[in-house]
């Protein structure tokens, strides 16, 4: 089956890239034997279909960007590449970050920011960091009443949305959140309607203390705006997810408590103002989950270090 729909693939039959696409999120070992095939015909978006990509593909991906024979190709190479997150890839992403490989002139970002495609970075020691955690909740969301003692947004005064009240108490959110290294409890607390145009920060505290951080910084396409209630829903864990890739930004019942995010532009870890690295990612909250006529996804982050969390919105 999976043959066929790598020759359909081939020859541009987008049906095709759906089932394998399918595929690589619930069981991307399947298509290992069949990635070779895949990079041989020049199939390399999208790319997260080289999730579970063996060392050769991976050396060949490597050897491909090297080698500077098609230019037109590297940005694809590099999301595959990320997407693979092998130690071969780690090793190329780190040589790259100081010797660029040919064509780099013509990319929009570094080497080492293609990383984050596949929820991974270098730290400034050199060491990998995985931004996202292996294992996978759904999220149910159920209906709370709003806290009356909750600041507005200071920007459109909207009152703030608990986007998230969760405990490492609780075994599911303790598994979910164990890459960010938080334990205690975690509320986020963040504007509805302005996150969908900027990053909102906050600063958090493992007793479940939030605050809107002094520092975000209205954009300047954000015009006046009335205020607009946010939903009173707050997710809570439900079933583990077969696959760490099961979030969907789409689909009703498709928001997810950890694993890794389903971006529907490029993927967009933010950078921790108080250091500078790229925060952890937590979970996404879907629009079609928080409401009837909902679009996008709300992505969740958080820097434990720095005590900082951080929400952003994407939509198509």
């Amino acid at each position: 089956m999976i043959e066929e729909l790598v020759r359909k693939v081939a020859a541009g039959d987008d049906d095709a890239v759906e089932e394998l696409s399918l595929i690589a999120d619930t069981d991307p070992g399947r298509l290992t034997p069949y990635l070779g095939s895949l990079l041989d015909r020049d199939v390399l978006w999208p790319g997260k279909l080289y999730r579970a990509a063996d060392a050769d593909v991976v050396r060949r991906i490597v050897e491909r960007i090297d080698g500077g024979r098609t230019p037109e190709q590297l940005n694809h190479l590099l999301v595959a590449l990320a997407h693979t997150a092998h130690p071969l890839a780690q090793n190329a992403v780190r040589r790259w970050s100081a010797q660029p490989p040919a064509g780099a002139d013509t990319l929009h970002v570094g080497a080492l920011d293609y990383a984050r495609e596949g929820g991974w970075t270098v730290d400034p020691q050199g060491h990998r960091r995985d931004l996202c955690g292996d294992t996978a909740y759904r999220w149910i969301l159920h209906a709370t009443p709003r806290r009356a003692d909750t600041p507005p947004c200071p920007w459109c005064a909207s009152p703030q949305w608990t986007a998230v009240d969760l405990d490492t108490a609780d075994p599911a959110v303790g598994v979910a959140l164990a890459h960010t290294g938080w334990s205690g409890r975690l509320v986020i607390e963040t504007c509805y309607f302005c996150a969908c145009y900027t990053t909102l920060y906050s600063r958090v505290t493992p007793a479940g203390g939030t605050d809107w951080w002094s520092g975000n910084t209205r954009p300047d396409h954000l015009g006046p705006a009335g205020t607009e209630d946010p939903p009173a829903l707050v997710p809570v864990p439900g079933e583990v997810r077969q696959s760490p890739y099961q979030a969907s930004a789409w689909d009703r019942g498709g928001s997810t408590l950890g694993g890794r995010p389903d971006w529907i532009q490029d993927a967009d870890h933010p950078d921790c103002p108080g250091c500078r690295q790229p925060m952890d990612y937590l979970g996404l909250l879907g629009g079609a989950d928080l409401d009837d006529y909902g679009e996008g996804a709300y992505y969740l982050h958080l820097h434990q270090p720095c005590g900082f969390a951080a929400v952003n919105y994407q939509q198509s």
